[in-house]
């Protein structure tokens, strides 16, 4: 196993979406793209991973949207990619198709009471659906890592849930402690890093809304009246 010294993770920069939400119902989600703002984050965040890369090359995954591609681009790793992956599995978690502003936020407020992990939105997906086509990305990646010359990092350009969903699955937290967590701000960069035991930590934790430890369970969570 040529297993990489880096696993750098980036949420995509700021987006049109993020500005104004009701872009949502006249632009496929795959296709908003990247604000003027969000290209100078993501463009900082490349000054961060040149400087983590330290002059090695990188394997790059990245989402097929073009919020994601457009963050790749300003990245402006030159030729420390050693290639690109095109990685579906990456996306954003599916919400609807053309989504109707109103509606979505309706739903939302239902998640924020039901459980973001648990909650499948109405012509989407769950937290939980997200987190299984990682499990499956995951075996891509070790697959990958048994070939003697892969690179020694790789890089996913990605979304903030689907960042968090690939550390609950890579470290094994809880539901209970991923509720807590806050979404990375957009072209925020996470980095796991192989230790000399050959196991991962991560650079810096996740805010968390509320103080979950990474071991509860819903045996843990407050009495749900009935």
């Amino acid at each position: 196993m040529s297993e990489p010294g880096k696993i750098i993770m980036i949420r995509h920069g700021q987006s049109a979406a993020n500005v104004d939400t009701t872009i949502y119902n006249r632009i496929p989600d795959y296709r908003i793209p990247l604000t003027p703002l969000g290209l100078v984050q993501a463009a900082a965040a490349g000054e961060r991973i040149r400087r983590e890369l330290d002059g090695r090359q990188v394997c790059v995954y990245v989402s097929p949207y073009l919020r994601a591609y457009q963050t790749l681009e300003a990245l402006n790793l030159g030729n420390l990619t050693e290639r690109v992956i095109e990685e579906p599995r990456l996306r954003e978690q599916d919400w609807a198709n053309f989504q109707i502003s109103d509606e979505i936020e309706d739903q939302k407020e239902l998640r924020n009471a039901y459980g973001h992990f648990f909650y499948r939105f109405r012509e989407g997906e769950s937290g939980s659906d997200v987190y299984d086509r990682i499990s499956s990305f995951m075996e891509t990646l070790h697959r990958h890592w048994s070939k003697p010359d892969y690179a020694p990092n790789a890089l996913l350009v990605t979304h903030g849930l689907t960042m968090r969903l690939f550390c609950m699955r890579w470290f094994h937290w809880s539901v209970e402690y991923f509720e807590s967590l806050n979404n990375p701000n957009n072209a925020e960069v996470r980095t796991l890093v192989r230790t000399d035991l050959g196991k991962y930590e991560l650079d810096f934790p996740f805010t968390q809304w509320v103080d979950r430890r990474v071991d509860e369970t819903v045996l843990d969570a407050p009495t749900v009246m009935y």
